[in-house]
């Protein structure tokens, strides 16, 4: 009641804005407990942005293995829906921004989205339970819909989490400082960014290997689960640690989204001038100036400062589709080289741990080293040249990417096609045998195999001597291997399946063929290849990298062990010949044959690329952000944040488009295409830079503020003209009311 009395005496509207003006007041001379100077809330602030960056880079870390080895997709798939993902983490932000400024403001919106964020974790952890379908205990998910489908949702969630917070948590850290902490809000800046690049290190380099270990209740195999269960953890701890500091936070209000404006007057310009196409109007000087009719020439000149470096940025995609590979194609190629570094084993997807390493190295040396000596050299290397040396570094790294993928080609073995099938013989019998298989003649020694697998379009015959002819007739698209053995006073042939393609991440693929007189036991550790009999072949067993170990073990308990040092992404088949003895020299006796050759070049060969690409990033990116600062009004500068948040959205959908429209057979093909593109886009770039002209915004909006005076007198006496009005005619509007009451009353009375 009492409200509502006073707002008969007081224009309400004022009355909210008055009492919002004070609460904005008392907020801001309320001072929050400080440690060295800094309010406590912050520690909250980078310990959560530490937590969730931990979170999301290592998950996104093992993202593309696990699309490719869990749920079994091909390369170019998995590219497709990694980059989909990446494209739709830069896209949220948009929306993070306009909920938090328009509705939630900053702490709720932060809150709620991590609460969508860590349920997304959760849900791609449980998605990574291979034991959840495997009712056959096979080690292989038998109903992977309900897998794929968990992965989906998970990371869709993920994307809203993560983008939606991302332009919330660095502004809410900025607004815990009072005015006169502009050091220590620097400060904390530095740290923050620290700290996001600290998360991402550590989380690159943790989590490949929790993927590596191997779990499971029924069968042992990659931990995908654990590797996606531990960045959810860190979330949940993210999620904790900034609600536990809730009371300690200054909370500003809503105020409004600057991008909402901005694109409500880009629309309307565009409207009005589409409504007034006519000869008959006069032309304008800009195309935005047709906004004048509804909005203040201030807001316009500052949209076309925004303009001018949004048209600069529409290049800029090309650059992002490249670097963002560093995830997908890159680890996929790490995944066909040799990682062994001496005293470290490096992961494949470890290897983009280099991009973060080189980026604390690189940022201070070409701040302190680089520019300056370019500066000593008196060269003019304006914000858009860096930008462009960026693209072109960039560009030579995938051409580095190439040259690499070349040479990884070479050692990779030739598979079967469709339409061919291929053959390999060993020989188990205690002699040479001259062997004929179609139109290929050779001879073999007692246990070993021929050199390289044949291949074969049509059925032939296989000739071991007299009277032992063979017809063969293999599957398409089929290895397969032919043990000669003994039968009666012929030999004859006994076929075993291979394998097609490379172990899977950069596992070997491992396989027994006994010749010896009783059945084998083998095992490896806790593996088992299980009881071999005499002439027959294990199952393989994938091993990783290092000694293997063998124990071979007979029936009545004799034992040999036979070591054996395996490289990466190989298969042998290890011959136990009739010949074997158990005993201290057991091991010589058994042959190894290699069906695949182990993966030969080094991962330390992709060392350059990411020397390139990181060197671009560091004059590219960092460039990019401080030219758009400095080129952005001093209430847009979000704008042109969201604009850079969404060249990196449209690169990734570029890589996906080339990933499922390209048919190139060859990997190095698709990287030659890359880095031409972006070449090319490097030129149109430097040709739109050179017709760039730099402005200062601050010299622009003082213009309109020397103006603004005048404005704001005439606005004020047109606002007391009308408040005088308004009491007039609410003073009249009193006398009529009064007026008519007593005239009511008198007619009342003459009635009565």
């Amino acid at each position: 009641m009492l409200l509502w009395g006073f707002s008969q005496t007081k224009n309400p509207k004022w009355t909210h804005t008055a009492a919002m003006a004070d609460k904005d007041i008392k907020k801001s001379k309320k001072k929050n407990a400080t440690v060295c100077g800094y309010p406590i809330s912050i520690f909250f602030i980078v310990v959560n942005e530490f937590c969730e960056r931990f979170s999301y880079y290592g998950m996104r870390a093992v993202l593309v293995l696990y699309f490719k080895y869990f749920l079994r997709w091909d390369d170019d798939f998995a590219t497709t829906i990694y980059h989909t993902f990446v494209a739709l983490c830069y896209l949220t932000p948009i929306l993070g921004a306009i909920v938090a400024d328009s509705w939630l403001g900053k702490f709720k919106t932060i809150v709620y989205l991590s609460i969508v964020y860590t349920v997304g974790q959760v849900v791609m952890a449980i998605s990574a339970i291979h034991d959840m379908t495997d009712k056959n205990m096979d080690g292989t998910p038998d109903n992977m819909t309900l897998h794929v489908a968990l992965s989906m949702v998970g990371l869709m969630l993920i994307a809203l989490g993560t983008g939606g917070i991302k332009p919330c948590v660095a502004a809410f850290g900025g607004d815990q400082f009072q005015e006169d902490q502009e050091k220590q809000r620097s400060t904390f800046f530095s740290i923050f960014y620290l700290s996001i690049n600290a998360g991402s290190l550590l989380s690159t380099i943790i989590t490949p290997i929790l993927r590596a270990q191997e779990c499971g209740i029924h069968t042992q195999q990659k931990c995908y689960s654990l590797a996606f269960g531990v960045p959810a953890a860190l979330m949940v701890v993210a999620l904790i640690v900034f609600i536990v500091g809730s009371g300690m936070y200054t909370k500003t209000a809503p105020q409004g989204n600057i991008l909402v404006k901005v694109c409500k007057c880009i629309g309307f310009a565009i409207k009005n001038r589409f409504r007034h196409r006519g000869s008959e109007y006069p032309k304008r000087t800009h195309w935005m100036d047709w906004a004048e009719e509804k909005y203040k020439k201030l807001l316009i000149a500052q949209v076309k400062m925004v303009v001018r470096v949004l048209f600069l940025y529409i290049p800029l995609p090309m650059f992002w589709a490249l670097f963002d590979q560093q995830g997908s194609r890159w680890t996929l190629q790490a995944t066909t080289m040799n990682g062994n570094f001496g005293i470290l084993t490096i992961q494949p997807d470890q290897m983009q741990t280099v991009n973060p390493i080189l980026i604390l190295v690189f940022v201070p040396f070409v701040d302190s080293v680089i520019y300056p000596l370019i500066a000593k050299c008196k060269l003019n290397f304006t914000p858009l040249k860096r930008m462009t040396v960026g693209m072109f570094l960039a560009a030579l790294a995938f051409i580095a990417a190439a040259l690499v993928q070349i040479q990884i080609d070479k050692t990779l073995p030739q598979f079967p096609s469709s339409n061919v099938g291929q053959a390999k013989f060993i020989n188990m019998i205690n002699r040479t045998l001259d062997i004929e298989v179609g139109t290929n003649k050779f001879n073999l020694q007692p246990f070993t195999a021929n050199e390289d697998y044949l291949n074969f379009n049509d059925p032939f015959e296989l000739t071991l001597g007299p009277n032992a002819t063979y017809p063969v007739s293999l599957v398409d698209g089929s290895r397969s291997t032919g043990v000669i053995v003994q039968d009666g006073a012929q030999p004859m042939p006994i076929w075993f399946m291979d394998i097609k393609s490379k172990p899977e991440q950069g596992a070997n693929a491992i396989r027994f063929l006994n010749g010896f007189d009783s059945v084998l036991n083998v095992t490896v550790g806790n593996l088992q290849f299980g009881d071999i009999g005499k002439n027959n072949m294990s199952n393989y067993v994938a091993l990783p990298q290092g000694l293997a170990q063998f124990r071979i073990m007979n029936d009545v308990g004799q034992t040999c062990i036979y070591d054996y040092n395996l490289g990466f992404g190989s298969s042998f088949t290890f011959i136990i010949p009739t010949s074997f003895t158990f005993g201290s020299e057991c091991g010589l006796s058994i042959h190894p044959v290699t069906d695949i050759m182990p993966n030969t070049i080094h991962m330390a060969w992709q060392i350059p690329q990411y020397f390139l690409i990181t060197a671009g990033e560091v004059i590219f990116s960092v460039t990019g952000l401080e030219f758009a600062y400095s080129q952005a009004p001093s209430n847009m500068k979000s704008v042109l944040q969201a604009g850079w948040l969404l060249t990196v959205a449209v690169g990734n959908i570029i890589v996906l488009i080339v990933a499922e429209a390209a048919t190139l057979s060859d990997q190095w093909a698709e990287y030659i295409l890359f880095a031409s593109l972006l070449l090319v886009v490097c030129v149109v770039f430097a040709i739109m830079a050179h017709f760039y002209t730099y402005i200062d915004p601050t010299k622009i909006e003082a213009q309109f503020a020397e103006k603004d005076p005048k404005d704001k007198e005439k606005k004020k006496r047109k606002s007391v003209e009308m408040i005088r009005k308004d009491s007039v005619e609410h003073c009249n509007e009193d006398r009529k009311s009064s007026d008519s009451s007593s005239d009511e009353e008198e007619n009342k009375q003459t009635k009565i």
